[in-house]
């Protein structure tokens, strides 16, 4: 918003923020970085909820496994198939 031109006050009403805080977020976004970008491959409790999927196990079931909530394990599949797309995109970026 702040490369379009709107004021830093206008920002902080948009996103019900103080402009100074608005400012901190700015400032600490032209911070170089140190090294690249962590990776978005899926995490390890990721990895296994796919697997366990695939091999047909429901929610319900794979809740019960990891002390979770079949909603937890819904969120938890399409983050990782999420993950995974966004890997598969930074791929083709980087053959072209």
């Amino acid at each position: 918003m702040s490369a379009a031109g709107l004021d830093h006050r206008e920002i902080a009403e948009k996103l019900n923020r103080s402009p100074r805080h608005v400012e901190r977020v700015i400032g600490w976004s032209q911070i170089p970085r140190s090294r690249p970008p962590t990776k978005r491959s899926p995490r390890a409790v990721e990895r296994r909820v796919l697997d366990l999927r695939a091999e047909g196990e429901s929610h319900d079931e794979i809740a019960t496994r990891f002390k979770r909530s079949p909603r937890s394990i819904r969120q938890i599949e399409g983050l990782a198939h999420f993950r995974l797309a966004l890997e598969l995109l930074e791929r083709e970026e980087n053959r072209q």
